[in-house]
């Protein structure tokens, strides 16, 4: 069986490969302040585990969301305000499924700040 090119993993432990935009929205709208967290990895890009995207709740019910593209030197975070109840996951979503299959325009969705150590 083929490695996923994807892969979603909740602070649960729950894990989806090549998840769709479903999958992912399902993931992100049963975030709450006991499973904070959803990191969606690319698993076709080296160095492995170093290519990510994850979603943290903060307790406010704003997004932090963090990427990776590669190592260290490449690693940015955004803020993301608190969203309206009806759809609260749904731009988020947009970001990482744009992000996951580099879509135009998703580094400029919001305003990312580096977090080079």
């Amino acid at each position: 069986m083929a490695e996923p090119r994807l892969r979603a993993t909740e602070a649960g432990g729950r894990v989806v490969d090549d998840p769709t935009e479903e999958e992912l929205h399902d993931l992100l709208s049963e975030m709450n302040l006991w499973h904070r967290f959803v990191i969606l990895a690319r698993c076709d890009l080296e160095p492995r585990d170093q290519h990510y995207i994850q979603v943290y709740l903060n307790d406010d019910m704003s997004y932090q969301v963090e990427y990776r593209a590669g190592g260290p030197d490449q690693h940015y975070q955004a803020h993301i305000p608190t969203l309206p109840e009806l759809d609260r996951p749904g731009p988020v979503v947009g970001l990482l499924m744009d992000w996951a299959h580099d879509r135009p325009g998703w580094r400029e969705a919001v305003q990312w700040v580096s977090l080079r150590v």
